[in-house]
């Protein structure tokens, strides 16, 4: 049947034919194994390792460089000069970038393994009249299963008994506090049709845990109808999403790929309109032209882009990792830079997830009614370990005493327990009798506020004097029992009574009546203090942060004001009210609320679509399976290193290994930076390869050879490479998370970048022309076309170009440090860049200089006023470059 925690315990039993007694029958239940399968999650099918490997390589730019490296490699060998340096070099970058993408994604399928680890191996069962230990996967729908705390709960189950059972199911329902169970029918309150899933108290759910107590209970669902597999299902279902970054990256590849090929037909197009008269006579001419052209287009593609992205992203990934942020996939990186909203469960990451008393309202003696609470506890201290053990409530009464110094010294010792009436939910309390060092006997009880006054006859005062309860003495403790409810404290109070001798009788109607009041203990999981600061961090960077939490309305409401991720309860909404609105009215009315309330985990997943179907980001932060979908589904899914399931950290894209809040915040400026610098890269690579383009396409018009291929791939792949990576270790500029955050749609280009792009490849293929020219001008004394189309008066021109190109983009990385701020305004200087431009610079020089590869790249030695010229028309890309910032920075500041 469905929703049996509607039904009585008896319904229950008899729609699945079971017997609370006897159980099930070994026939019957064999039948049903057969027809509802065993109790274990599906398993998804794992994509082996060379398809995965294979996968990496789908990306356009990948593609297209494999390409480069194939066609460069015919090329070569029709013209009997292979370049095979290109091939290797290409195919090196690509198997790299595929090996880096596969182990970074290798544990994704490792979420379902994980939830099945959370079932229980073994469960106790009557099976036929008899107690059985049989494996949890072997249960069927009727099954009569027994629990006792630390069991872990092996299926869905509607509770026939229970002796004072608790149940932690946090990571389920977000609910800090285990969860007391009873066997009554759920009453729907008015205009529901129905009970979220944290208050189903007669109910228990595969991958929770009983902390307290035992109970007996029905089998309801098994395997992949249970919640955790709705939740697997999901996890299975969901779909898997590019993030910007590869967006991005895929756009600019069909660029790069419309450049190229467009190059390769006006070049050849031009060449053959040239030619055109002597194609009859020289058929070869044909092929000659096609293959220039392709080696053009080969060598203009930034083959370093690429594997410099795939650097500059590990490098993040690895500075992250020391900030605590572990990231389990590259290309997620910067996903985090553009986050927009950030959704967080509360319990453990907004919170400690830690019960902590940190209100005191009392009536008599301080240290007395501490005294009462510890004792009146099954929780015990560790000395060694410095916390309490036990029950999270219990476990905060006892660190409380502890805090005010009652167990120094063996304290507690000295007030051995003598008699006890244990907790009941039906009474709502729990009383011990304990033997005092002064030989006397004192009667401790703690329980409801409400239940616990009601049994109390006189009220002691806070020099220890007892007085009898009045009226006005009790609305002033129920006042003082409101005004910490209504601060989202849970509230317990305190109580004695003095026994002359050692009760024989030690049963709740025999102790608890005659009480005298003592106090109020409140306690609340407490907020994180690195929180507050960092939300409010987020928001200034444009971010809005989002409470998601399986915990009541009132207590998520006051601490989120706490942290200031709302202002009032208007902006708090349940997970059943929630149902009430349709997906299309939630897409209108998300903006209206910051703090859920008692969500299952299909409202999570339907928060985050509804932000992600107004185009924002979406974070999702989470340490419990029903964080899972939801992490799955959001943008960057964030899950919890320490407290988080394995579930949880295996879906995410990003796992904290401190649990704490404010490292997303910190994560979230070095997205910021990655993003950044990836851009000043592309900016910085394709500036240069404008200008070799333009160069190259100039000189062609003409009708002279200015580069050979292998020279444009010399620059391209070593002497702006090394400069690009030191770029992409560029610190954050100073206002990177005082600014909004970038619409995820804007292209690599965005902000203007293209027409920088533009103006520094023209303005760098002049400096570079002009050079080639004033080499002309230093070997002949003249320029004359005519020899230049010749080819038998350019090799110093050549020479010189080279030099100018190369030194061009050594100075040029220094531009790229900021977009925008003048290159003498930057605060710290960049080691890796002055170490990066060194290099190319020595390796410049090496391969002018040194005489064979000088030969190999068809160089020649250049007398000192022509080298000193082609170095200082380089330069000039500071001064052009620091002119140009300026009118873009009054133009931007104008607009």
């Amino acid at each position: 049947m469905e929703k049996e925690y509607l039904a009585s315990a008896e319904d229950v039993l008899a729609a699945q034919s079971s017997n609370a007694e006897t159980g099930l029958t070994a026939a019957v239940a064999q039948q049903r194994l057969g027809e509802f399968g065993p109790n274990k999650l599906d398993e998804e099918e794992k994509t082996p390792l060379w398809k995965r490997f294979f996968e990496q390589m789908a990306d356009p730019m990948v593609i297209m460089l494999i390409v480069a490296a194939a066609i460069s490699a015919i090329t070569g060998t029709i013209q009997g000069e292979p370049e095979w340096a290109d091939v290797i070099i290409i195919l090196t970058v690509v198997v790299i970038n595929s090996v880096l993408g596969v182990v970074q994604e290798a544990k994704s399928e490792q979420a379902l393994a994980a939830l099945q680890e959370m079932s229980a191996a073994q469960s106790k069962v009557i099976r036929d009249g008899k107690l059985e230990h049989l494996p949890s996967a072997d249960l069927v729908p009727g099954d009569i299963v027994l629990l006792e705390a630390g069991d872990s709960v092996p299926a869905d189950c509607r509770i026939i008994e229970s002796a004072s059972m608790k149940i932690e199911e946090a990571a389920l329902t977000g609910e800090s506090v285990p969860v007391e169970k009873h066997t009554d029918p759920i009453v729907l309150a008015e205009g529901t049709d129905d009970v979220p899933l944290g208050d189903r108290k007669n109910m228990c759910y595969m991958g929770s845990t009983v902390v307290y107590g035992r109970g007996t209970a029905v089998v309801a669902a098994t395997g992949m109808k249970t919640e955790m597999g709705k939740i697997a299902d999901a996890l299975t279902t969901a779909k898997k999403e590019l993030t910007p970054l590869q967006i991005k990256l895929n756009e600019l590849s069909g660029i790069l790929t419309k450049l190229v090929l467009g190059i390769c037909v006006v070049i050849f197009a031009v060449d053959l309109l040239r030619h055109g008269g002597e194609l009859g006579s020289n058929p070869e001419m044909i092929l000659d032209t096609f293959m220039v052209a392709v080696s053009l287009a080969v060598a203009a593609i930034p083959e370093g882009l690429v594997a410099v992205v795939t650097i500059v992203l590990s490098m993040g990934v690895t500075k992250m990792s020391k900030r605590q942020a572990i990231i389990r996939k590259m290309t997620a990186v910067e996903t985090l830079g553009c986050t927009q909203i950030i959704c967080s469960d509360k319990t453990g990451t907004l919170t400690q997830n830690k019960m902590t008393v940190i209100k005191h309202e009392v009536e008599g003696p301080d240290d007395l009614h501490v005294r009462a609470m510890a004792l009146c506890s099954d929780a015990k201290w560790d000395p060694e370990a410095g916390e309490s053990v036990g029950e999270p409530t219990e476990c905060a009464l006892v660190n409380d005493a502890a805090k005010l110094g009652f167990y120094e010294g063996g304290n507690a010792a000295k007030y051995p327990r003598v008699g006890e009436a244990p907790f009941d939910s039906g009474r709502k309390m729990m009383s011990v009798v304990v033997k005092t060092p002064e030989g006397t006997f004192e009667q401790y009880t703690k329980g409801g506020p409400d239940v616990v006054l009601g049994r109390c006859t006189q009220v002691m005062n806070a020099d220890g004097s007892v007085e009898p309860m009045t009226d006005a003495r009790r609305e002033k403790i129920m006042a003082a029992n409101k005004e910490m409810a209504n601060q989202a404290l849970r509230v317990l109070a305190s109580a004695v009574r003095m026994h002359d001798e050692q009760p024989a009788d030690c049963s709740p109607e025999a102790l608890e009546h005659d009480l005298t009041f003592v106090g109020l203990s409140g306690m609340i999981d407490p907020e994180r203090p690195e929180v507050a600061p960092a939300i409010a961090e987020a928001k200034e960077a444009g971010i809005r942060p989002v409470m998601i939490t399986g915990d009541h309305i009132d207590t998520a409401v006051a601490i989120a004001k706490n942290l200031g991720i709302c202002e009032d309860a208007s902006q708090a909404i349940t997970g059943s009210q929630l149902d009430k609105i349709s997906d299309e009215d939630f897409k209108e009315k998300v903006t209206e609320y910051s703090v859920y309330a008692r969500v299952q985990p299909e409202h999570k997943a339907r928060i985050v679509d509804a932000w992600k179907s107004r185009d924002k980001i979406v974070a999702m932060t989470g340490d419990g399976v029903n964080d899972a979908p939801s992490i799955k589904r959001a943008d960057i899914g964030v899950g919890m290193g320490i407290t988080g399931t394995d579930v949880t950290k295996n879906v995410a894209d990003m796992v904290l290994a401190d649990d704490n809040f404010a490292t997303i915040i910190n994560a979230v400026e070095e997205g910021r930076r990655i993003y950044d610098n990836i851009r000043k890269v592309i900016q910085f690579l394709l500036s240069a390869n404008i200008a070799e383009v333009l160069s190259v396409f100039v000189a062609t018009l003409v009708g002279f050879t200015i580069f050979q291929p292998v020279q444009l791939l010399w620059i391209n792949l070593i002497t702006d490479c090394f400069p690009a990576l030191a770029l992409g270790m560029e610190e954050a500029e100073g206002d990177i998370m005082k600014r909004k955050p970038r619409n995820a749609t804007d292209g690599v280009f965005a902000g203007g970048m293209g027409i920088d792009i533009v103006f520094q490849g023209v303005i760098i293929t002049i400096l570079v022309l002009a050079s080639f020219f004033v080499g002309v001008y230093f070997d002949m004394g003249y320029i004359d076309i005519a020899d230049m189309i010749a080819g038998t008066a350019d090799e110093e021109g050549v020479t010189m170009a080279f030099i100018t190109l190369s030194m061009v983009e050594i100075f040029h990385c220094f531009n790229m440090r900021s977009r925008r701020a003048s290159l003498f305004s930057m605060p710290k200087q960049n080691k890796w860049l002055w170490g990066a431009a060194l290099l190319a610079l020595v390796l410049t020089v090496v391969v002018v200089e040194f005489h064979p590869l000088a030969v190999m790249f068809g160089f020649m030695e250049l007398p000192l006023e022509a080298l000193a010229c082609a170095i200082g028309l380089a330069f000039l890309i500071i001064p052009i470059m620091e002119i140009y910032k300026a009118i873009m920075r009054a133009v931007e500041k104008n607009d």
